[in-house]
């Protein structure tokens, strides 16, 4: 069965990024299928956001589940080779910088089908991390680039890709939180406002950077708990995180630290909305701060969404646990400042992409 476009995900930030698109070409009629590698595949890393996000249950469960990168990415490749070929789409958009991305970008690319790339052009110069070598293989093979901020645009002009290429389109997670969020506000009334302390900081870890090195992930600790001291902690886990925590002989209380489980889009949402302050390694949570004007501390040596320092609330405090601690301190003081949203973060990026897809003939 042929469709005019075939939308891969693997990872939860892809589903939020491939709702609104989703939705915006299906309004202009297209006939669409998604393939979801199940390179997320824990229910709330997963299942809960499809339904919270408004989305059918995906056409295509690949199941290829954790492993190397190598191993993960070459199951993707062999299983969406064959999808390819069962679908015939006429294009494919890839979202972010996950495995399931680069993997369907070099299927298409040698089997000639046209591929568009959603949130292209960033980089964060760092090529320890899995997910720049994604970025930029993706960003080589694919054919048209939507990017989200004009640092985007600059970093593929630098890297020799034609301007024909590229359109600056904005960000497609901010139309999914602008369509979200009476949702999110409507959940903080009725449910978690009652349980939730006045004045709270909420914490999300799980870059191997991170969390993969014992000795760092107890200095981590240790600093959350002096934060603690001031204002109570939320820290929803990601598997992977709490994996890392149990084999450091963390026991699962830390005082001022509520440990959770991960949480739906919506639920985070509201608690992100309300926070005092923000402490992550995530590159979403840097973009949703932003619009949201509440302070964000990034804990990386390096980002690829620059302009979340340049224009937004977001703080690069580095690998340092003392310049965490010290940051965090200086928040809650009221050394914030104020951001400002970025140009086109404004609910309609989708929309740009579906015409520039219907213009080309999708």
């Amino acid at each position: 069965m042929s469709v005019d476009l075939l939308h891969v995900v693997g990872a939860r930030p892809n589903f939020m990024k491939m709702a609104p698109v989703h939705a915006a070409l299906a309004a202009r009629g297209a006939t669409q299928a998604v393939v979801h590698t199940g390179q997320h595949y824990d229910a709330n890393m997963s299942d809960v956001f499809f339904g919270e996000l408004g989305l059918v249950p995906p056409d295509v469960n690949l199941g290829v589940q954790s492993g190397s990168h190598a191993e993960q990415t070459a199951r993707i490749m062999v299983g969406f080779e064959r999808c390819l070929s069962d679908r015939r789409p006429e294009r494919v958009l890839v979202y972010g910088d996950v495995n399931s991305t680069v993997a369907a970008a070099l299927v298409c690319a040698k089997a000639g089908v046209e591929t568009g790339h959603v949130e292209a052009g960033l980089r964060s110069f760092d090529r320890s991390m899995p997910e720049e070598i994604n970025r930029l293989v993706t960003d080589r093979l694919a054919d048209r680039l939507y990017t989200p901020s004009s640092d985007g645009d600059d970093n593929l002009l630098n890297e020799g890709v034609s301007r024909e290429r590229i359109r600056r389109v904005g960000n497609v997670m901010i139309d999914t939180l602008v369509r979200l969020l009476p949702a999110a506000e409507a959940r903080w009334t009725s449910d978690l406002a009652a349980h939730t302390p006045d004045r709270f900081g909420l914490v999300t870890l799980h870059r191997p950077s991170n969390v993969d090195d014992v000795d760092r992930l107890r200095r981590l600790m240790t600093a959350l708990s002096s934060i603690a001291r001031d204002v109570p902690l939320l820290f929803p886990m990601h598997p992977r995180t709490r994996q890392r925590l149990a084999a450091a002989g963390w026991s699962g209380e830390t005082d001022g630290v509520t440990a959770m489980e991960p949480l739906g889009y919506l639920p985070f949402l509201a608690l992100q909305r309300h926070a005092t302050l923000l402490i992550t390694d995530s590159g979403g949570v840097q973009e949703e701060s932003t619009f949201l004007g509440v302070p964000c501390l990034t804990v990386r040596e390096n980002t690829e969404r620059p302009v979340t320092i340049s224009l937004g609330t977001n703080v690069l405090v580095g690998r340092d646990p003392d310049r965490l601690v010290e940051a965090a301190r200086a928040v809650l003081a009221g050394h914030t400042r104020a951001g400002q949203v970025p140009p086109l973060w404004d609910g309609r990026a989708s929309e740009r992409i579906a015409d520039d897809l219907q213009a080309r003939g999708s």
